[in-house]
């Protein structure tokens, strides 16, 4: 089994889920006794929400891959960022390491397109859902169609992340406003919704919903076992 990884904390609240869903996959692929062999360097959040509100993406990135290249020092074999907005400086980190990144939207575009869809709704941060890195590599990568909100359900997504989830901060309000969010995408004709956002499921499952959703906490956390174990 190689050693999974993680750069977390952003947030600790999802980063508790990569931690459970890792250990919980291991357990059941291989049963007895099993867990997942991994590493986790958990950021204080606080100054990479500083950073990233004042777009010092640059000292953003430079913590990115310090954390990489502390990982690999502790014997990872490969790393996870345990979040989708900081895919923003994927390539600095993978080319700071000598160990694979395994990113975060390939693992949900490949969830996608097992099942087939084509047109989807992205919820993220605004970073996430208005700037290039992710939405491009979903399209240039895999073909896909992406749709984002408009401006002010874009900011509505935003600040409850930031606001309320981050926090562990559940508003059932804000739960109904995501389900709006998510009919009037999929009155655009949207076939499913990537949850871009490691945060967001646990505002949203798919038990409130008739679209299909795809958390990527879950299936990054997911395909980081399928490489620790093949």
């Amino acid at each position: 089994m190689k050693t999974i990884g993680m750069i977390g904390g952003m947030s600790w609240e999802s980063s508790l889920e990569y931690y459970r869903i890792v250990n919980e996959e291991v357990h059941a692929r291989l049963g007895g006794v099993h867990s997942a062999k991994c590493l986790m360097l958990s950021v204080d959040f606080a100054e990479i929400e500083e950073q990233q509100r004042r777009g010092e993406w640059s000292k953003a990135t430079q913590g990115m891959t310090d954390a990489a290249q502390s990982l690999e020092r502790g014997g990872a074999d490969f790393v996870v960022i345990c979040t989708n907005t900081m895919h923003k400086m994927d390539d600095e980190v993978e080319a700071s390491v000598k160990i694979p990144l395994l990113h975060i939207a390939d693992a949900a575009a490949q969830e996608v397109r097992r099942l087939g869809l084509k047109k989807f709704g992205l919820l993220g941060t605004r970073f996430t859902m208005e700037e290039a890195f992710y939405k491009e590599r979903l399209a240039k990568k895999f073909g896909l169609q992406v749709v984002i909100p408009g401006a002010a359900d874009r900011e509505i997504v935003h600040r409850v992340i930031y606001d309320e989830l981050v926090i562990g901060k559940i508003v059932p309000a804000s739960k109904a406003e995501y389900l709006r969010i998510i009919a009037d995408l999929q009155a655009q004709g949207c076939e499913g919704i990537i949850l871009g956002c490691t945060e967001i499921g646990l505002l949203v499952q798919q038990a409130d919903c008739a679209l299909p959703l795809f958390d990527t906490t879950l299936l990054h956390a997911k395909a980081a076992v399928d490489f620790a174990l093949a």
